[in-house]
C-alpha cells in the first residue's frame, strides 16, 4: 500500500494553512520535527469545528485529548514553503475516535507528512473520557461514511486502533 497522492489530498478541505516560519526551522534548515506534529493537530483542530467539536469546547464541558500518534515523515518542509493540512477521520468508538492528518507541502505539491491519530471525547468536569454527545457522534459517522467513499483507500501503520 502506498500513501494518497498530493492531488487526492488536495481534493480535500485544507486546515492550518500557513508558510513555514523561520522560528520553526532547525539547524538542517527546514521544518523541525517537533512541529509537524503541532501543525498537523491545528488543522484536525479546525476539521472538527463543523462536527460540533467548536475550539472552545472545553468552556462548555468537553475537549477532545490525544491519546495516541504515528508520524511518518515522507518529504521535508523548508522555511517559506506553503502548508497545509488534510483529515481523513477512519472511525469511532464509544468514547474515541480515529484519524489520519495529512501535512501538504503546497509549494512542491507533495506530501510531507502523516500523523495517524487515536483522540478521545473528554468531559471536563471528571477529566475523564465520556460518550460523544448525540450530536457530535452523528457528525462524526457522517464524516466518516463520507471519508470511507474516497476514491482511494487509507495507509494505517496497524499500531493503533479503537478501543
Amino acid at each position: 500500500m502506498s500513501h494518497p497522492t498530493y492531488d487526492q489530498l488536495a481534493a480535500l478541505p485544507a486546515y492550518a494553512e500557513q508558510p513555514v516560519p523561520i522560528a520553526f526551522e532547525d539547524v538542517n534548515g527546514h521544518l523541525n520535527v517537533r512541529h509537524y506534529t503541532g501543525i498537523a493537530s491545528e488543522g484536525l483542530d479546525e476539521a472538527l469545528v463543523p462536527l460540533g467539536i467548536p475550539q472552545n469546547w472545553p468552556a462548555h464541558g468537553h475537549a477532545c485529548f490525544s491519546a495516541e500518534h504515528h508520524v511518518t515523515y515522507v518529504a521535508e518542509l523548508r522555511t517559506g514553503d506553503r502548508m497545509s493540512t488534510r483529515v481523513r477521520l477512519l472511525g469511532r468508538s464509544e468514547r474515541a475516535a480515529h484519524a489520519l492528518v495529512y501535512l501538504l507541502d503546497e509549494t512542491h505539491q507533495q506530501l510531507s507528512c502523516v500523523m495517524e491519530e487515536i483522540f478521545l471525547h473528554i468531559d471536563m468536569n471528571t477529566r475523564r473520557t465520556a460518550p460523544w454527545p448525540e450530536d457530535v457522534a452523528a457528525a462524526l459517522d457522517g464524516r466518516i461514511a463520507e471519508d470511507a467513499a474516497l476514491p482511494w483507500a487509507p495507509e494505517t501503520k496497524g499500531c493503533l486502533s479503537l478501543r
